[in-house]
């Protein structure tokens, strides 16, 4: 079974009301059966992203590679006796993109200038943040929420939202048996777009107990929910377990994107889908917390199941 995949230009003004209402239906029930769908014809320039994919693999391999086969994790991995695991481990290189943190700036060889990699990256940040404020919208007038509930509600508490960029690379490994690239998780925030490599793959995503491939799309953005948009919705969608299967050959590049709710907002189920009924009233139960409080619990507990985080964040 392969992850559903969405025309986005369908939802735009050039689309028919009929092509439109069918697409907004399909975003619908993917965000409530599987947390997890691709979006082609997103508005993003091919040319853009081949230029994000040109920078980071040339960024990797000459500023990371080497550093990643020299590390204590590469190190522990070729000395595990066969058929054993390394656990609370992951096969991954990482760093994170912000708007005023530090991007790299002196690299020594770097073949693109550490320019082009500041001003590349920059361009796309701000494309992706404009798209997950449309998928926002989407969101909003499928649940029948007010235009921009959700946006809003990540940028109270006196804060803006957070947008944040994590340059991910999964380098071939030797033992891909012994260890996880990523472990299983749901995500903590918000909004999540993944531009992932459309060559190797690895992602996973969990539904109805089996594990189904993220199967590679050239230049597609990969969506899905996080622990704060099932809570907004009042359970109506979930954020899907996924992870990340460490493989032999190939260096699978992975390029996340989060709009997360700022640290002092103040999260709750949209009280017009309380009203209305909704799978947390009767199932679980959806806390009122702040966004800071619940991430303090979910550096904690990423790995775990996710109702004792809530259950954990009620008490604070």
């Amino acid at each position: 079974m392969a992850i559903p995949v969405v025309d986005f230009s369908k939802v735009g003004n050039g689309a028919s009301p009929e092509e439109r209402a069918a697409t907004m239906a399909l975003i619908a029930k993917h965000c409530e059966e599987w947390g997890f769908f691709q979006l082609v014809n997103h508005g993003i320039s091919e040319e853009l992203l081949e230029r994000v994919k040109k920078v980071c693999t040339e960024f990797f391999k000459l500023e990371r590679e080497q550093n990643f086969k020299q590390s204590p994790l590469f190190k522990s991995l070729s000395d595990l006796p066969d058929g054993q695991k390394l656990e609370n481990v992951d096969w991954e290189d990482v760093i994170t993109l912000l708007d005023h943190n530090e991007w790299p700036s002196k690299t020594l060889g770097f073949k693109i200038s550490c320019l082009q990699f500041r001003e590349t990256m920059a361009e796309y940040r701000a494309e992706l943040r404009k798209l997950a404020g449309q998928v926002m919208e989407v969101m909003d007038e499928n649940l029948g929420l007010p235009k921009g509930y959700i946006k809003n509600a990540f940028n109270s508490g006196g804060e803006e939202a957070f947008f944040g960029t994590k340059v991910n690379h999964y380098p071939p490994c030797p033992k891909p048996e012994m260890v996880n690239g990523l472990r299983a998780h749901t995500d903590a925030g918000g909004v999540i777009m993944l531009f992932q490599d459309d060559v190797v793959g690895g992602l996973e995503v969990l539904k109805d107990g089996e594990w189904f491939d993220v199967q590679p799309m050239r230049n597609s953005i990969v969506i899905n929910t996080g622990d704060q948009v099932e809570v907004l919705s009042n359970g109506r969608y979930k954020s899907a377990w996924h992870r990340v299967q460490a493989k032999p050959d190939g260096n699978r590049m992975s390029i996340a994107s989060f709009y997360n709710p700022s640290m002092k907002a103040t999260i709750a189920p949209a009280p017009q889908l309380v009203e209305n009924g909704g799978v947390g009233v009767e199932a679980f139960g959806y806390p009122e917390f702040v966004f800071g409080d619940y991430m303090s619990v979910y550096a904690e507990q990423k790995f775990d199941p996710k109702e004792p985080r809530f259950q954990a964040v009620r008490a604070m």
